[in-house]
């Protein structure tokens, strides 16, 4: 029996988009591989000219290709969370993506794809900037690198579609997330010294960066996401639903809340992204970018401002914490 679900328009519109990303990184491998073969910037051959011609466009087929990939992530959360209205059980998002055993495997596949993407990006920016193109060898074995993930993630989302049943309920999120009484907190921490750890560790998230320490930015940044992730779920999502039993990390990306969900864990991403990015970068073209630094602390104080003000701001309108 054909699957209803690909039917829909937005899922037409996400395979599509998909499919024809592949198709442009597919046709940008050929040429890679006769640049990483052939490039030699000091050369005056006819053959180095016409490399460097061909590296033009291939440059702008892979930068279009991330850059889309990297806005079809909130577009794929879009299409997920508009297949609970088909999908039997399912309130929001968290029943979609749990639908089936490829879901959660994929969405933390994209999750890392956007991170790589993005990474390549600056690599490529920096490139640019100088007149011999010194990185140009090594973002294009990084586009190597980033093309396994995107075909696996391509595969991915075949089977994810294709094996989502409109004949078996799925789990809700207040199953899925947990439910009032329940602690789900990993090694006993408790909502209080959660959130200790997640002001704490925000603050050694400013102070490694204004001094510029990426390995110990790295660490600090990897733990912060872990721990604001427990903490919007577990104590600041409950003040974006006003209501102390829904804890999911997917609702929020609804309208009856303002779409909020999609600011917030944005804003999250870029604070980790530019902390862990600086580290990364040092490694794969030996310079520190010192900007990295500032925009993870601009964009980790976004977030953490946005949590503590739903908080604050419901405190305000009621006189009590939930």
């Amino acid at each position: 029996m054909f699957n209803e679900v690909l039917l829909s328009n937005e899922v037409i519109i996400y395979l599509v988009s998909q499919t024809i990303l592949l198709i442009l990184q597919i046709f940008a491998l050929f040429w890679v591989f006769d640049i990483l073969k052939n490039w030699d910037f000091n050369s005056t051959k006819p053959k180095q000219y016409r490399l460097e011609k061909n590296s033009y466009l291939v440059m702008l087929i892979i930068f279009f290709a991330l850059i889309v990939k990297i806005a079809l992530i909130p577009y794929f959360a879009y299409v997920i969370d508009n297949l609970s209205n088909i999908v039997p059980g399912a309130m929001c998002a968290a029943g979609v993506i749990s639908a089936n055993d490829y879901g959660v495997k994929l969405l933390a596949l994209k999750v890392f794809i956007v991170f790589f993407n993005s990474i390549w990006i600056i690599i490529n920016s920096e490139d640019l900037k100088e007149k011999n193109y010194p990185y140009i060898k090594t973002k294009l074995y990084f586009f190597i690198f980033i093309f396994i993930f995107v075909l696996i993630e391509y595969i991915l989302d075949i089977l994810y579609f294709t094996n989502i049943s409109l004949d078996e309920i799925v789990l809700c999120c207040s199953v899925i997330f947990g439910v009032q009484g329940e602690n789900t907190l990993p090694l006993g921490l408790d909502t209080t010294k959660l959130l200790i750890l997640f002001y704490l560790f925000y603050l050694l998230n400013i102070m490694s960066n204004i001094s510029r320490q990426a390995l110990l930015s790295f660490v600090v940044n990897i733990i912060f996401l872990y721990v604001s992730y427990l903490s919007v779920v577990e104590f600041f999502g409950t003040y974006i639903y006003e209501l102390p039993t829904h804890k999911c990390p997917f609702c929020m990306l609804q309208k009856e809340y303002y779409y909020i969900g999609y600011l917030l864990w944005s804003m999250l991403f870029l604070g980790v992204f530019y902390a862990i990015s600086s580290f990364v970068l040092k490694f794969l073209i030996k310079k520190e970018l010192t900007y990295t630094y500032k925009y993870s602390i601009i964009f980790n104080t976004i977030f953490v401002l946005i949590c503590t003000l739903y908080v604050g701001v419901y405190y305000l309108k009621n006189g009590v914490f939930l």
